[in-house]
């Protein structure tokens, strides 16, 4: 680009020599500026004084010459001064801005690296101070990590996806409500082995063919544990349109849930007091007052979204629908008195009541 083209060791050799011959040029001009100088002093000198000896216009011709020379190096010396100098400056200068460019970047580096462990230590001090167990949340961190270190790229993908989806849920119950699609059978099950007092629900015929699935027989299960461990009330309704629609089937189950210790009766709309006749009601569960869990049907009459409430309004509503319709429905007495033989000799007393079932 600039004419000259330097390439390999010998090209970098060349430099200096290059360098060399330049101060050998300079300083033979400055050499020759001084014999000239000294020469024209001799000259002049002779000029003016032709009756003096030789003596004098030689100390003359030697001082001038050599001043010249001298005068010519401190010159030189003091460009050279100026020069490095001015390098110094320029060296001292991009240091500085250096040091600067780079004191910006480890204070920035440091902010961010203390705000990063501020962030982590007020997390871990909300965690710390939430009624919610904090080593829980540590062992889901944990193996997240480890998950992210170790596991293959389908697995880190599958974890971010339910990541994503546990947060979701935790910001959505932190606002009062959260869904999902379909019937999630997880939160059922999930929420039942966490209820302490109550569990007041009801069932249509929208879930009418769960009662025959593996989730319906943990479920089950897990109400039996509550109520037996825990001393759980649990109550449920059968919610039917017309009579004709109260089966054996039906019935049956009725009775499957008292074997389980739960206090299950049949509503018959038709039959209900207006107040108790509802045109559009949805399933729903009620956990200790304080929860209400709901399926909404799609137009197949199929679970077609599952959605947690919290909201006190809407908790309380749902409480008084489930209170209206159990009061409004006596519990059906099926089975027939049956004699208990006395030990007096073959007198028999009647039991009304009938089996005896649990609250």
């Amino acid at each position: 680009m600039n004419g000259v083209t330097t390439t390999g060791a010998g090209g970098l050799r060349s430099m200096p020599q290059q360098d060399q011959a330049q101060r050998r040029s300079k300083l033979f001009l400055k050499t020759l500026f001084a014999i000239l100088a000294g020469g024209t002093a001799f000259f002049v000198t002779n000029v003016l004084n032709e009756d003096d000896g030789d003596l004098w216009q030689w100390t003359m011709s030697i001082v001038l010459g050599s001043a010249t020379l001298i005068v010519q190096l401190l010159v030189d010396f003091g460009e050279r001064l100026e020069a490095v100098q001015e390098s110094q400056k320029r060296r001292i200068r991009d240091m500085k801005d250096s040091l600067s460019s780079h004191h910006t970047e480890m204070r920035a580096a440091v902010d961010e690296s203390f705000a990063k462990i501020n962030a982590a230590t007020e997390l871990y001090s909300k965690v710390d101070g939430s009624v919610l167990r904090s080593d829980e949340v540590t062992r889901l961190v944990l193996g997240y990590t480890k998950v992210g270190e170790q596991g293959a790229d389908i697995v880190k993908a599958f974890a971010e996806e339910e990541l994503g989806r546990l947060a979701l849920l935790m910001e959505n119950l932190g606002n009062g409500t959260a869904d999902c699609p379909g019937e999630n059978h997880e939160w059922l099950i999930d929420l039942t082995k966490c209820v302490k007092r109550t569990l007041f629900a009801t069932s249509t015929s929208v879930d009418r063919d769960f009662w025959s699935s593996e989730p319906a027989r943990r479920y089950l299960a897990a109400q039996e544990t509550a109520i037996k461990t825990r001393r759980v009330q649990i109550r449920r309704v059968f919610l039917v349109d017309e009579e004709s629609e109260v089966t054996d089937s039906l019935r049956q189950l009725c009775e499957r849930h008292h074997k389980f210790g739960i206090d299950a009766r049949i509503a018959v709309r038709a039959q209900l007091e207006p107040t108790a006749q509802m045109n559009s009601l949805n399933d729903f569960i009620v956990f200790d007052g304080e929860l209400c869990y709901e399926t909404e049907p799609d137009i197949h009459v199929m679970p077609a979204k599952t959605t947690l409430k919290l909201t006190r309004e809407h908790v309380e509503e749902r409480i008084n629908r489930f209170n209206v319709l159990w009061e409004a429905t006596e519990p059906d007495h099926t089975p027939e008195p049956t004699p208990a033989p006395e030990p007096d000799g073959g007198r028999a007393v009647t039991h009304p009541a009938g089996p005896r079932r649990q609250p």
